[in-house]
Protein backbone atom coordinates (compact mmCIF):
# COMPACT_ATOMS: atom_id res chain seq x y z
CA UNK A 1 0.00 0.00 0.00
CA UNK A 2 2.65 2.76 0.52
CA UNK A 3 3.73 2.77 -3.07
CA UNK A 4 0.23 3.92 -3.85
CA UNK A 5 0.24 6.79 -1.46
CA UNK A 6 4.31 7.36 -2.12
CA UNK A 7 3.59 7.78 -6.00
CA UNK A 8 4.07 11.14 -7.49
CA UNK A 9 4.52 12.26 -11.08
CA UNK A 10 8.64 12.64 -11.41
CA UNK A 11 9.55 14.37 -14.75
CA UNK A 12 13.32 15.28 -14.07
CA UNK A 13 16.13 12.18 -13.70
CA UNK A 14 19.66 12.35 -12.02
CA UNK A 15 21.18 10.80 -15.27
CA UNK A 16 21.48 7.34 -14.05
CA UNK A 17 20.73 4.51 -16.08
CA UNK A 18 18.15 2.26 -14.73
CA UNK A 19 19.16 -1.10 -14.24
CA UNK A 20 18.28 -4.51 -16.14
CA UNK A 21 17.10 -6.35 -13.25
CA UNK A 22 14.47 -3.01 -12.38
CA UNK A 23 13.22 -3.03 -15.98
CA UNK A 24 12.24 -6.54 -16.07
CA UNK A 25 10.56 -5.85 -12.55
CA UNK A 26 8.66 -2.81 -14.03
CA UNK A 27 7.88 -5.24 -16.95
CA UNK A 28 6.76 -7.89 -14.48
CA UNK A 29 4.52 -5.24 -12.72
CA UNK A 30 3.14 -4.45 -15.83
CA UNK A 31 1.86 -7.68 -17.35
CA UNK A 32 0.55 -8.68 -13.84
CA UNK A 33 -2.16 -6.26 -14.18
CA UNK A 34 -5.79 -7.05 -14.67
CA UNK A 35 -7.54 -7.64 -18.23
CA UNK A 36 -10.70 -7.74 -19.95
CA UNK A 37 -11.41 -11.59 -20.65
CA UNK A 38 -7.91 -12.20 -19.89
CA UNK A 39 -6.80 -11.04 -23.17
CA UNK A 40 -3.46 -8.99 -22.29
CA UNK A 41 -3.74 -6.48 -25.26
CA UNK A 42 -0.40 -5.22 -24.15
CA UNK A 43 3.24 -4.83 -25.70
CA UNK A 44 5.70 -2.62 -24.56
CA UNK A 45 8.74 -0.99 -26.15
CA UNK A 46 11.78 -0.28 -23.54
CA UNK A 47 13.59 2.54 -24.65
CA UNK A 48 17.12 3.63 -23.42
CA UNK A 49 18.31 4.92 -26.68
CA UNK A 50 18.72 9.18 -26.34
CA UNK A 51 17.97 9.68 -29.91
CA UNK A 52 14.94 7.58 -29.81
CA UNK A 53 13.86 9.17 -26.16
CA UNK A 54 14.40 12.13 -28.31
CA UNK A 55 12.05 11.85 -30.90
CA UNK A 56 9.22 10.35 -28.62
CA UNK A 57 9.81 13.77 -26.35
CA UNK A 58 8.29 15.18 -29.64
CA UNK A 59 5.24 13.49 -30.45
CA UNK A 60 3.44 15.24 -27.55
CA UNK A 61 3.49 18.84 -25.62
CA UNK A 62 3.62 16.73 -22.89
CA UNK A 63 6.38 14.77 -23.33
CA UNK A 64 9.56 16.78 -23.04
CA UNK A 65 10.92 14.90 -19.57
CA UNK A 66 11.75 12.30 -22.39
CA UNK A 67 14.50 13.67 -23.23
CA UNK A 68 16.62 14.05 -20.37
CA UNK A 69 15.01 10.19 -18.53
CA UNK A 70 17.14 7.35 -18.66
CA UNK A 71 14.44 5.42 -19.72
CA UNK A 72 11.07 5.54 -21.86
CA UNK A 73 8.74 2.52 -21.65
CA UNK A 74 6.12 2.72 -24.40
CA UNK A 75 3.04 0.70 -23.56
CA UNK A 76 1.44 -0.23 -26.90
CA UNK A 77 -2.18 -2.79 -27.46
CA UNK A 78 -2.49 -4.87 -30.58
CA UNK A 79 -5.72 -4.40 -32.44
CA UNK A 80 -6.34 -7.88 -33.55
CA UNK A 81 -7.15 -11.23 -31.91
CA UNK A 82 -8.65 -9.36 -28.99
CA UNK A 83 -12.27 -10.56 -27.71
CA UNK A 84 -12.71 -7.35 -25.98
CA UNK A 85 -11.17 -4.94 -27.97
CA UNK A 86 -13.22 -1.61 -26.38
CA UNK A 87 -11.47 -2.64 -22.79
CA UNK A 88 -8.22 -2.69 -24.56
CA UNK A 89 -7.45 0.86 -23.43
CA UNK A 90 -8.85 -0.04 -19.73
CA UNK A 91 -6.33 -3.18 -19.45
CA UNK A 92 -3.43 -0.66 -20.88
CA UNK A 93 -4.49 2.29 -18.18
CA UNK A 94 -3.91 -1.17 -15.71
CA UNK A 95 -0.17 -2.38 -16.84
CA UNK A 96 0.74 1.52 -17.15
CA UNK A 97 -0.61 1.94 -13.54
CA UNK A 98 1.39 -1.05 -12.16
CA UNK A 99 4.49 0.36 -13.78
CA UNK A 100 4.03 3.43 -12.08
CA UNK A 101 3.53 1.68 -8.35
CA UNK A 102 6.45 -0.88 -8.88
CA UNK A 103 9.00 1.89 -10.15
CA UNK A 104 8.36 3.72 -6.50
CA UNK A 105 8.77 0.32 -4.62
CA UNK A 106 11.80 -0.10 -6.88
CA UNK A 107 13.46 3.30 -5.78
CA UNK A 108 12.15 5.23 -9.15
CA UNK A 109 10.55 8.19 -10.17
CA UNK A 110 8.01 7.88 -13.25
CA UNK A 111 5.39 10.12 -15.07
CA UNK A 112 2.35 8.59 -17.67
CA UNK A 113 2.77 10.98 -20.77
CA UNK A 114 -0.58 10.56 -22.14
CA UNK A 115 -0.45 9.65 -25.72
CA UNK A 116 -4.62 8.00 -26.97
CA UNK A 117 -7.00 8.71 -27.69
CA UNK A 118 -5.38 11.48 -29.83
CA UNK A 119 -4.89 10.00 -33.33
CA UNK A 120 -1.70 12.57 -34.24
CA UNK A 121 -0.19 11.33 -31.28
CA UNK A 122 -0.53 7.52 -31.83
CA UNK A 123 0.54 7.95 -34.97
CA UNK A 124 3.84 9.70 -34.40
CA UNK A 125 4.70 7.43 -31.57
CA UNK A 126 4.21 4.38 -34.11
CA UNK A 127 6.03 5.54 -36.66
CA UNK A 128 8.77 6.61 -33.98
CA UNK A 129 9.13 3.05 -32.71
CA UNK A 130 8.20 1.29 -36.16
CA UNK A 131 5.31 -0.41 -34.90
CA UNK A 132 2.94 -2.16 -37.66
CA UNK A 133 -0.16 -1.06 -38.19
CA UNK A 134 -2.16 -3.67 -35.63
CA UNK A 135 -0.65 -1.83 -32.97
CA UNK A 136 -2.15 1.00 -31.47
CA UNK A 137 0.89 2.73 -28.84
CA UNK A 138 -1.68 3.94 -25.49
CA UNK A 139 1.05 5.75 -23.70
CA UNK A 140 4.27 6.52 -22.68
CA UNK A 141 6.30 6.51 -19.10
CA UNK A 142 9.57 8.41 -18.50
CA UNK A 143 11.19 6.80 -15.55
CA UNK A 144 14.57 7.24 -13.89
CA UNK A 145 15.99 7.84 -10.62
CA UNK A 146 13.93 11.35 -9.57
CA UNK A 147 17.07 14.23 -9.23
CA UNK A 148 15.26 15.52 -6.15
CA UNK A 149 13.29 14.32 -2.90
CA UNK A 150 9.42 13.27 -4.15
CA UNK A 151 6.79 14.78 -2.58
CA UNK A 152 3.43 12.96 -2.88
CA UNK A 153 0.20 14.58 -3.14
CA UNK A 154 -2.79 13.71 -0.65
CA UNK A 155 -5.63 14.07 -3.56
CA UNK A 156 -8.30 12.17 -1.24
CA UNK A 157 -11.91 14.12 -0.86
CA UNK A 158 -14.40 12.78 1.80
CA UNK A 159 -16.77 15.03 -0.18
CA UNK A 160 -16.16 12.87 -3.75
CA UNK A 161 -17.19 9.81 -1.71
CA UNK A 162 -21.03 8.74 -2.03
CA UNK A 163 -22.52 5.78 -0.04
CA UNK A 164 -25.44 3.75 -1.09
CA UNK A 165 -26.69 6.39 -3.37
CA UNK A 166 -25.67 9.98 -4.67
Amino acid sequence: MQAIFSRASVRSFDGRKVETEKIEALMKAAMAAPSACNQQPWEFVVVTEPETLRRLSECSPYAGCLRQAPLGIAVCMRTEGLRAPDYAQIDASAATENILLEAVHLGLGAVWLGIAPVPERMEAVRQVLGAPETIQPFGLVACGYPDKPVVPANRYDPARVHYERW
